[in-house]
């Protein structure tokens, strides 16, 4: 059961604050009183209340200047005020209404029209609480929104736009924190860059990264990729990770393809500029220690284990054109693509040959 609603009667006549103290208590209101104009004043900061019956006539402060004291201060603009007088009616409710009143009696008070104005008023008051309380939700969470798009803004250095968004929201487990998952990574590369960096202006180089950079991740974002680095030409994503996806394999698969296709339309046009450049891409699939890499300031997100520098090998064995993948790959996504064997490569860090097969195409793709 709710609370009654609490009444602030200002009177500096006891006979009369007793009067409206004893009819405004039978009716169920929590009423309390003062005797002037500062004492009423005194009383809305301490006793908070819902509706100020408040009479004109007072020594000191009048009841016009303690309306006004009322509407001048935020927390109380919306209070509503009642006032009343035995005055000449006509000329005072003009200067009541001026001072800020939102009712105004005139005295000897009759009973049923006070508790009309009073109930009518209280119900006003009522749902101005309610929007006050609706705007300091909209406030609180218009916090929480800007809290999330920065943080969101944050985690999109790693992660695609609809990953971050499930991190935020809390439908995924920490990414940060250091877990193993069994992820397909792919790295990638352009054919050529070192020596077209040596001898191409530094604009001409930074023209051609942005036209590629902004192709790749276009792509990554597409396939729901996470985007591990890149270190001027070179890429490295992985898929599965911070939050599992179906098909792995198949994504990367897909991306990778969709990327070699571009880099083609791309090189087309660097060739006519002189700028003999290709492309190669590595994929693997395995176990990896994923989590937060760096230090305080400074943060990357990092997948480290074998199948990162398988995949980082058979990028670096890629002819131009080529997308090498292992064995255990082919296990996984031939009935996906058309693939040709390369043969055993003897690869570094890795004790014995690995058997390599390049991706052609999709089957049934020209």
């Amino acid at each position: 059961m709710s609370d009654p609603a609490k009444i602030l009667v200002v009177d500096d006549t006891a006979n009369n604050v007793k009067l409206l103290k004893d009819l405004l208590t039978m009716r169920g209101y929590a009423v309390v009183t003062a005797a002037s104009g500062a004492e009423g004043l005194e009383q809305i900061d301490k006793e908070r209340p819902d509706l100020v019956l408040l009479d004109v006539m007072m020594p000191g402060m009048n009841g016009y200047d303690v309306c006004r004291r009322i509407r001048e201060n935020p927390n109380t603009g919306v209070l509503p005020v009642v006032m009343v007088t035995a005055l000449d009616p006509g000329q005072e409710r003009i200067k009541g209404l001026e001072a800020g009143a939102d009712d105004f009696l005139t005295k000897p008070i009759n009973q049923p029209e006070l508790l009309a104005r009073v109930r009518s008023l209280l119900r006003i008051k009522e749902l101005w609480d309610q929007v006050i309380d609706l705007n300091r939700t909209l406030e609180q969470r218009v916090d929480e929104q800007v809290a999330q798009l920065e943080r969101m803004g944050r985690l999109k250095r790693f992660f695609s736009p609809q990953l971050a968004e499930l991190i935020v929201s809390g439908d995924a487990e920490d990414p940060l924190k250091s877990h193993r998952r069994e992820i397909t990574v792919v790295f990638l590369d352009l054919r050529g860059f070192t020596a077209f960096a040596e001898t191409a202006e530094p604009e001409e180089v930074m023209g051609v990264l942005r036209e590629y950079h902004a192709e790749m991740g276009r792509l990554v974002l597409e396939h729901e990729g996470t985007l591990e680095r890149f270190t001027g030409d070179g890429m490295m994503i992985f898929f599965n990770d911070p939050v599992p996806v179906p098909n792995p394999a198949e994504r990367a698969i897909r991306m990778a393809l969709a990327m070699r296709e571009r880099v083609t339309g791309l090189a087309q046009g660097w060739r006519k500029r002189g700028f003999d450049l290709d492309f190669g891409v590595g994929i693997a699939q395995g176990y990896a220690t994923i989590g937060a890499i760096g230090f305080e300031g400074r943060w990357d997100y990092g997948a480290i284990g074998t199948v990162t520098n398988l995949a980082a090998r058979l990028c670096g064995e890629a002819q131009p054109g080529q997308l090498l993948i292992s064995r255990r790959m082919i296990g996984t996504i031939e009935e996906l693509v058309d693939a040709e064997p390369v043969g055993e490569l003897a690869l570094k860090g890795f004790s014995r040959p690995v058997s390599v097969f390049n991706v052609v195409r999709l089957k049934g793709s020209a």
